[in-house]
This record gives C-alpha cells, structure tokens and sequence, in this order.
C-alpha cells in the first residue's frame, strides 16, 4: 500500500519521439506529423495534464491514484500508436466471402458499393470516412491510415455493411471479414 506521502508526490511518465516525428501541441490537442501522414488527438483531462518540450511528450497528474494511473498509461498507449501511425500507418485486411451470389464490391466518390450481397437488387453503399484509404483488390479489402481509430472504424462499418440477422452464421457465411489488425491476425 503507497504511503500518504507517495500519493501527494503524483505521478509523470515521458514520451520520447523519434527524429523524424514532428509534435504540435495546442492546449490539449497533440498533433504529430510523419512520412506517413498527420494525427490528431485531443487529451483533455482535469486530472491528466500534457506537456511538449524539445521531442519529449509529458503526463503529468498532481495525485497518485488508480484512476490517474490507468489514464496516464491510456493517453500513453494512444501517443504510442499515434507514433506508430504516422511513421508506418495502421493497415486493415478484410476478405470477401461469397458462397451462394457472387458479390460485386467497388469504391468510387468516398463510398464503398456492395453489389449483388446474397441475391439482393439494391446495392448497399457505405460512405467511407475521411482520413483512409480502402483499395479493393480481388476478394481483399486493404484498409490505411496514419489514425488506428480511423482505420479500426472503417473496417469495422464495413464488416457491418455486410452484417445479416436472423441468419444461420454457420450456413451463410457470405459477407466481409476482418483478417488482419496491423498484421496480427484475427480469431
């Protein structure tokens, strides 16, 4: 158990950016920049303060706490991928499964258009947010983004595009499946 004057001291951890990051940081809104692009996040908190001096990202919270601990290393995970993302951005795999119709998928204008899924006329269109890229080759969808929120939001409303209840999954498993997150495979 921490001594009074241990949870008085409070709590800092420290971010070092690697060289070819630039940070900007407006009151509680940390921008990087990268070669693979921008991301922003905003990180306002009355228990968790942020800081930017000289490549080095601060947290800082007055009281030492559980709850300031798990913030603290939540807003560092984030700053961790926000690093990750605009030096090798975040990619999404998806495959295409069409077992009884053959399915038609194509993306033009910023939207994502599923021809054909299980028979139906009236193709179903996603509008795809802005800041990822979606390439359609053969039966996979390649998702990117310097953002892994974006890229993970995307991929998600794209396998839910797809989604039909009342269905036994075991028999119809045609739809859109999420493969791979950054590489690591899935289920």
């Amino acid at each position: 158990m921490k001594s009074k004057e241990s949870k008085r001291k409070g709590l800092s951890m420290e971010i070092k950016l690697p060289e070819n990051i630039t940070a900007q940081l407006n009151r509680s809104i940390l921008a990087l920049k990268g070669p693979k692009g921008d991301v922003k996040r905003d990180f306002s908190d009355k228990n968790v303060a942020i800081g930017y001096k000289e490549g080095t990202i601060t947290l800082k919270a007055s009281r030492f706490n559980k709850v300031n601990k798990k913030l603290a290393k939540s807003y560092a995970a984030h700053i961790k991928n926000m690093i990750k993302g605009s030096l090798e951005g975040h990619k999404y795999t998806l495959k295409i499964c069409s077992g009884h119709f053959p399915m038609n998928v194509s993306v033009s204008n910023g939207q994502l258009i599923v021809k054909n899924f299980l028979g139906e006329k009236v193709p179903r269109i996603l509008k795809l947010k802005e800041g990822a890229a979606v390439k359609v080759e053969g039966d996979i969808i390649a998702v990117e983004s310097p953002s892994k929120e974006i890229a993970g939001h995307v991929s998600a409303d794209i396998e839910q595009l797809t989604r039909r209840t009342g269905y036994d999954g075991r028999i119809f498993q045609d739809g859109i499946w999420i493969l791979t997150k950054d590489d690591k495979e899935i289920g």
